[in-house]
């Protein structure tokens, strides 16, 4: 899970200052989950490798030549023989610290504290940066939108018919301890995250049969026939532990004992819910590889956690840390005017995002009566004026949410086109008439208000819809024909959005609606949501641009009533599910936007949130003592602290 929007998984915080999901697990994609994605940000069918320059004989029968790389559609930029990354300066300084506040979190972290080093399992709070201690097969190429290059696999060879993945790996990785990373190692970490792992991991595995050792330097893993195209490249994201530590350590329990890695960093020092700091390992194996020069330039890695919003920005002013990414345009428009600042000491700079903002609002909670019927949940966003709040509170810094799939050539618009319409025919047995109509129709839209704060045309609209659902003002109630109130709780672990949010509850209260906003402390926040013990709460879910296995976790079925699935309002419909099957199988990229396009229009038929708004930016401020390449940033990452450096060595 991730929060905070203007950052996309997976990875980042939300607009105005809340959580989205997932961020991304690989060490080098703390960028989108979209996350992505999904929270790896290429999760979206078959991954297609690329051969290499000079491509040996197949490895064994039935398998094609070893390829460096693996891409959804077999797209990849980089030759066999690339000495490093376009983005990166491969000549950069190493040494010094980079410290910040988390923008992004993945599975069983928080913005709020920590209290265990396990970052892959459903139990405690895990510490932001875990992703750092651990090595993976494969490591992403930030200027690219879903390729992975040979991290711990120097190749990969894949079976005539897609179902087997033959990773070799590289003779000279080695865990912290100096002891060899082994095929055995791989094995045992893809199977122990399948069975033990965080439940967004083990549904975006369980199109993975198996995953065996063969010697020392071979790991193979086989995957269902009609599996996700993306599902090879998660596994090969994924951290890989040792066996040995983890067969005397039990993996599903919170802990705050450092965990033997094989990455670049180690757990330096720590105070639970104070900070961690994460130490460059100078003896690291992999420190020479094309997908490791030029970056892992610092010395130290902290990450600093904060309750308060304003107590962390006052911090920053004071030097507490060295990097910000500001969520709160209040902050942005009236905050930075201090003296480091405006002495040049502090620096501030806007960057495009480039990347699919993904879906920001409040989501409902169908498993809640009172949500059921669409039409309530529409009544509720006609009482949500973004206009007035965009004004008044975010100085109009804001752009109105309105896709799952925001930012991008995913979003659907007006009327189906003629690619849309086709997929829709090819489906046509399976849907209703309505159904189809739906489809084809312009999406559902949030109502755009008269800015006044109080819309009285769409109040009356509100006012309607839930007489229509069969609510009525009784004694001064709203009530059902049970006689029983509507009532709405917005869930939050921080008041960032209390402001926000206290408008919308106003204007709620003038349909009937029983609303507050309730306030708890951020264990009590994970378990509920784990729990789906909630009402309506924020999230931003950040697609990547090569949607996939993901999606069910977001939207699927099988993840409504699953215990810390990302499916938070309980998505249950078997047209989604159609769709979600669509855009996995699609085996073009044009045929992905045609499938993504139509199950937006589908997301958006249901109502199931009151959308919010997205910012195509990184605002972002630092003290003065940080250089980075002058080659274009990748299309795809923030890539920040990752190919940044300090501007002179440490004197260590």
């Amino acid at each position: 899970m991730t929060r905070h929007p203007e950052e996309a998984a997976i990875g980042g915080r939300l607009e105005g200052g809340r959580r989205f999901l997932p961020a991304p697990l690989s060490r080098r994609a703390l960028l989108t989950l979209a996350a992505g994605a999904s929270f790896l940000p290429w999760l979206g069918g078959r991954a297609v490798a690329q051969e290499t320059a000079a491509a040996p004989a197949a490895v064994a029968p039935g398998f094609g030549p070893a390829r460096h790389g693996l891409s959804v559609f077999g797209e990849l930029k980089y030759p066999a023989d690339f000495a490093h990354f376009d983005y990166v300066d491969p000549d950069a300084l190493q040494g010094g610290t980079f410290s910040q506040i988390g923008p992004t979190a993945a599975f069983n972290q928080s913005f709020q504290t920590f209290n265990s080093l396990n970052g892959y399992v459903l139990k405690g709070d895990g510490a932001q940066g875990v992703q750092l201690l651990f090595d993976t097969l494969m490591a992403r190429a930030d200027d690219e939108p879903d390729a992975i290059y040979g991290l711990v696999a120097e190749s990969v060879s894949v079976s005539e018919d897609g179902t087997l993945y033959r990773f070799r790996l590289r003779p000279q990785a080695r865990f912290h301890d100096g002891s060899k990373l082994t095929a055995e190692d791989v094995a045992f970490s893809l199977n122990l995250l399948k069975s033990k792992g965080h439940p967004v991991i083990a549904q975006n595995l369980r199109d993975m049969e198996s995953a065996e050792a063969e010697g020392e330097e071979i790991a193979v893993i086989r995957f269902a026939p009609k599996r996700a195209r993306d599902v090879p490249l998660f596994a090969a994201s994924l951290p890989i532990f040792s066996k040995a530590y983890y067969s005397a350590t039990p993996f599903d329990a919170s802990s705050l004992e450092p965990p033997l890695g094989s990455g670049p960093y180690r757990v330096g020092h720590f105070e639970v819910g104070r900070f961690i700091e994460y130490r460059r390992d100078p003896d690291y194996w992999g420190n020479d590889l094309p997908v490791n020069v030029g970056v892992n330039n610092f010395d130290v890695l902290r990450y600093e956690y904060f309750r308060d919003r304003e107590v962390g920005f006052e911090a920053f002013k004071a030097r507490a840390y060295l990097f910000r990414q500001e969520f709160t345009a209040r902050t942005w428009a009236t905050g930075y005017d201090f003296p480091a600042l405006n002495e040049g000491k502090v620096k501030r700079e806007i960057l495009p995002d480039r990347t699919p903002s993904g879906a920001q609002g409040w989501f409902l909670n169908l498993r809640r009566p009172q949500f059921v019927d669409p039409r309530v949940r529409e009544a509720l966003s006609c009482a949500f004026d973004f206009e007035w709040t965009n004004k008044n509170l975010m100085y109009d810094a804001y752009r109105r949410t309105t896709s799952f799939f925001e930012n991008s050539d995913l979003k659907a618009e007006g009327p189906a086109g003629p690619d849309e319409v086709a997929l829709i025919a090819r489906l046509g047995d399976r849907l209703t008439p309505e159904e189809i109509a739906v489809l084809k129709a312009p999406p559902w839209s949030p109502p755009v208000s008269d800015g006044s704060g109080q819309d009285r045309t769409l109040l009356r609209r509100g006012t309607q819809l839930l007489r229509e659902a069969g609510w009525v003002i009784k004694g001064g109630r709203l009530v059902d024909p049970q006689g029983n109130g509507l009532t709405v709780e917005f869930l939050d672990d921080e008041n960032g959005l209390e402001r926000h949010t206290a408008p919308f509850i106003k204007n709620l209260k003038l349909l009937g609606i029983e609303a507050r906003f309730r306030l708890v402390d951020s264990p009590q926040y994970q378990r509920r949501l784990n729990e789906f013990d909630f009402d309506a709460t924020v999230r931003r879910f950040s697609m990547s641009t090569v949607p996939g296995e993901s999606l069910r976790n977001y939207f699927g079925s099988s993840a409504a009533n699953t215990p810390g699935a990302s499916n938070l309002s309980g998505i249950a419909d078997p047209v989604v599910d159609l769709l979600i099957e669509e855009v996995i199988a699609a085996p073009t990229r044009a045929q992905l936007r045609t499938a993504c396009r139509v199950l937006d229009r589908r997301l958006r038929a249901g109502r199931y949130w009151v959308p919010q708004w997205y910012s195509a930016e990184f605002r972002i401020a630092f003290w003065d003592e940080f250089g980075w390449p002058s080659s274009p940033r990748p299309t795809y990452a923030r890539a920040i602290p990752e190919i940044w450096s300090a501007r002179t060595r440490s004197a260590g």
